[in-house]
């Protein structure tokens, strides 16, 4: 790399680093103003978001592994999505001493329309980028996940301080 194209680099890094900052931020505000509009904290809107995302009822350990909290908090979490009316809590079919945590279909059905409503401005938004850019876009967003849950696990082994 030539010193031209490595002080270009530099610059384009400095403003990366600095957007990413903008963006991590709106985006804590943005949850912050839907938890703060749904009556739920903000790792409650997560966990209902990840709980979306898989395709049966889950303990409370795996809300903890989902989450990163502990199945102390992760407890307390879905004590307060149960009085909410997000989920329910019942019986492993297979095994009777498991507990299962179950999203309340009616009550995610409310939540999907919301994101809906949501979504709509961020859909706008993508139509202006080709399909090549929105597939680097998921590229990003993977990888972007993949490398978070590896800070998060250094972060908590106390490697990083």
């Amino acid at each position: 790399m030539t010193q031209k194209s490595s002080a270009r680099r530099d610059g384009l890094m400095a403003e990366l680093y600095g957007e990413a900052r903008h963006y991590m931020a709106a985006y804590a505000l943005f949850n912050q103003a839907v938890a703060d509009r749904l009556g739920l904290h903000p790792t409650d809107v997560q966990c209902l978001n990840l709980l979306s995302l898989e395709s049966a009822p889950v303990t409370t350990g795996r809300i903890a592994e989902l989450t990163g909290l502990t199945t102390g908090s992760a407890t307390r979490l879905v004590d307060r999505l149960e009085r909410a009316g997000y989920v329910t809590r019942e019986r492993d079919a297979e095994d009777r001493r498991r507990v299962l945590v179950a999203a309340v279909p009616e009550r995610m059905a409310e939540l999907g329309a919301f994101w809906r409503r949501l979504n709509a401005a961020w859909g706008t938004m993508f139509d202006a980028y080709s399909d090549a850019e929105v597939a680097l876009l998921i590229a990003h967003m993977r990888r972007t996940v993949e490398l978070s849950a590896q800070q998060v696990e250094r972060l908590r082994k106390g490697e990083i301080g």
